[in-house]
């Protein structure tokens, strides 16, 4: 089997952060919030917004009022 050293390392580093935090999920993810926070970088949310639907949905009348219904059914 191929042995990639970067991924290697990569793997080494992450169980000795988790370690260090005695494998607390929690914990973790405060430490990784409070380094976001320091950071000063943007964070952009690419969550989905309430309300709209997904283009192959076929329900356009959730995103505008005067968009046709896109839907191929025949009923």
């Amino acid at each position: 089997m191929y042995h990639d050293a970067i991924v290697e390392e990569i793997h080494q580093i992450r169980e000795e952060y988790s370690q260090s935090f005695n494998h607390n999920l929690k914990a973790l993810f405060a430490d990784l919030q409070k380094q976001q926070a320091e950071s000063g970088r943007k964070v952009v949310n690419l969550s989905r917004k309430s309300g709209l639907t997904t283009r192959w949905s076929g329900r356009a009348r959730d995103i505008g009022g005067d968009a046709k219904d896109t839907s191929r059914r025949s009923t």
